[in-house]
């Protein structure tokens, strides 16, 4: 059962949009665009994800905050670079989740996991690892980037592979001998939960079609447009309702917020953040009938993100203009 959190805090380390003069508000603050008099060193945008997801609870009448960083961009260094002028240290994540085996959310994997410099775990789907390609309507095709799992291991990454529903936050895997830190011990401390495979029910979410899996060498591709891997983050935050973060939302934005309010019970939805991916004409049709849905679910707050795609977000404004929020890199969403 999911438990609730009194605070969540969600930074956007890559995404494809920076905006330097939006504004702060009640629910969003920017990064500043001047420091000491000096304009201050602007963030990367890329075509690509990463957030930094930050919770506080209270649990035996103890206060903690804990932070967990949801996929790493689709370059390098994108994250690290933009990590570096935000100052935020890396190095405090507890657990690294990946919404799924794209390049564009696993790239900087490897940047991070040598900032980091310790042991930790990643949770993923093991569809994650597959051998992947686009192939277009007009024959060209390309091979996508994979997860290079003897490679993460060698940088201290600690595979997980889970298909099903997950929970952070995660035990610890060994006890240090001074450690009083018994919360992280406790298996009944559930406060974020990794949705795992979402089942595909809605008749307008197509997935991937572009996607293709490798059979026994590249000159057999087998279609795979469901992308089984996807997966969300969903929080319950006290006295509000669900907040749910997604990487790309190949499974479907509707499935995954359904999904999300089918296994923990909650149907009160207060804010949907990250990407829906609407982005492409092969999913003109399916804007429309998301938007109907959505209306229906009444969420506070929406976040469209990364590959929503402009046509789908000037969309959303237009059907829910109070409740829409702009992203840009180093934007922080402050749910309490």
């Amino acid at each position: 059962m999911l438990q609730m959190v009194e605070e969540v805090y969600i930074t956007i380390l890559v995404d494809n949009i920076t905006d330097r003069l939006l504004p702060s508000l009640s629910l969003v603050k920017r990064p500043p665009l001047i420091s000491n008099k000096r304009f201050n060193k602007p963030p990367i945008a890329e075509h690509g994800f990463s957030a930094l997801v930050e919770i506080s609870y209270t649990n035996k009448d103890e206060k903690f905050k804990q932070k967990f960083l949801f996929d790493t961009g689709v370059s390098k260094n994108g994250i690290i670079y933009n990590s570096n002028i935000f100052n935020i240290d890396l190095k405090d994540i507890e657990t690294i989740v990946l919404s799924h085996g794209h390049f564009d959310h696993i790239s900087g994997l490897i940047s991070v996991l040598n900032k980091i410099n310790r042991s930790i775990e990643i949770i993923a789907h093991s569809d994650a690892f597959l051998k992947r390609w686009i192939v277009f309507s007009d024959g060209r095709k390309a091979r996508m980037d994979i997860l290079n799992e003897e490679n993460i291991k060698k940088f201290g990454g600690i595979i997980v592979k889970n298909n099903n529903i997950n929970y952070l936050p995660r035990p610890k895997l060994k006890l240090a001998k001074n450690s009083t830190d018994k919360n992280r011990f406790d298996k009944k401390n559930k406060r974020v939960l990794v949705t795992g495979q979402i089942p595909r029910i809605t008749n307008f979410e197509k997935g991937f079609p572009l996607q293709y899996k490798e059979g026994k060498d590249e000159n057999h591709l087998i279609a795979d447009p469901f992308v089984n891997d996807d997966q969300a983050l969903v929080m319950l935050l006290k006295n509000k309702g669900l907040v749910i973060l997604t990487g790309c939302g190949h499974a479907g934005i509707i499935n995954t917020i359904n999904y999300a309010r089918k296994v923990t019970g909650i149907n009160k939805v207060y804010a949907i953040i990250g990407g829906f991916h609407l982005s492409g004409e092969e999913y003109n049709d399916s804007i429309p009938l998301t938007i109907t849905e959505l209306l229906k679910i009444d969420s506070q707050y929406i976040i469209p993100c990364h590959c929503t795609g402009w046509k789908a977000c000037n969309e959303i404004i237009r059907a829910m203009p109070q409740k829409y929020l702009q992203t840009s890199v180093g934007s922080i969403f402050s749910f309490n």
